[in-house]
């Protein structure tokens, strides 16, 4: 097995953790994009990335890997502004052959069947408590599914417990969060 294998997963949702939809003063905004900049330069929502975020995500030590519906757009228009170097992508089923239970989010099945029983941290901004139970009950690794504040994104506090929850299930692979 390489070590890659053997690092916890982190699958990491765009939308949320690393796009904040907040302002300044906490509210969430809805960005009404000027036509001509949006041309120009892609999505405005982009300007919000945090270059400083991917070598604190890569510091973790974890197998990184998109959970996003940017799928392969996220290599392409998010890692290179945060960092981040070209990551594995979890390719979502077709949504009309998909039964979710009810109040389960869409992504939560898929992600434990792609972790495999590895050990695996959800950074996302749509994890319930019924994600959570049905994770416990399902997945036989340790896991943290970790909700992150939309209107903030992945904030120190985030990383700490990210850290702290490593720490604990391979103190070995932790490194520095930037703290």
């Amino acid at each position: 097995m390489t070590s890659a294998a053997k690092r916890p997963i982190l699958f990491l949702d765009v939308d949320g953790p690393l796009i904040p939809f907040g302002t300044s003063s906490g509210h969430l905004q809805a960005v009404v994009p000027d036509s001509s900049a949006y041309l120009d330069q892609g999505n405005p929502l982009l300007e919000r990335l945090d270059p400083g975020i991917g070598p604190r995500l890569m510091a973790l030590g974890c197998h990184l890997v998109w959970a996003s519906t940017w799928m392969e757009d996220a290599n392409r228009a998010v890692a290179p502004r945060i960092g981040l170097p070209q990551l594995p992508v979890v390719q979502w089923p077709d949504a009309c052959a998909d039964h979710t239970p009810r109040g389960l989010h869409w992504k939560t099945r898929h992600l434990v069947e792609w972790a495999d029983r590895r050990s695996f941290i959800w950074v996302d901004d749509e994890i319930s408590a019924m994600d959570r139970l049905w994770v416990a009950a399902q997945h036989a690794g340790p896991s943290l599914l970790h909700r992150v504040d939309p209107a903030r994104g992945l904030t120190d506090a985030d990383f700490s417990a990210l850290a702290g929850w490593l720490r604990a299930v391979a103190p070995s692979r932790v490194t520095s969060t930037g703290d």
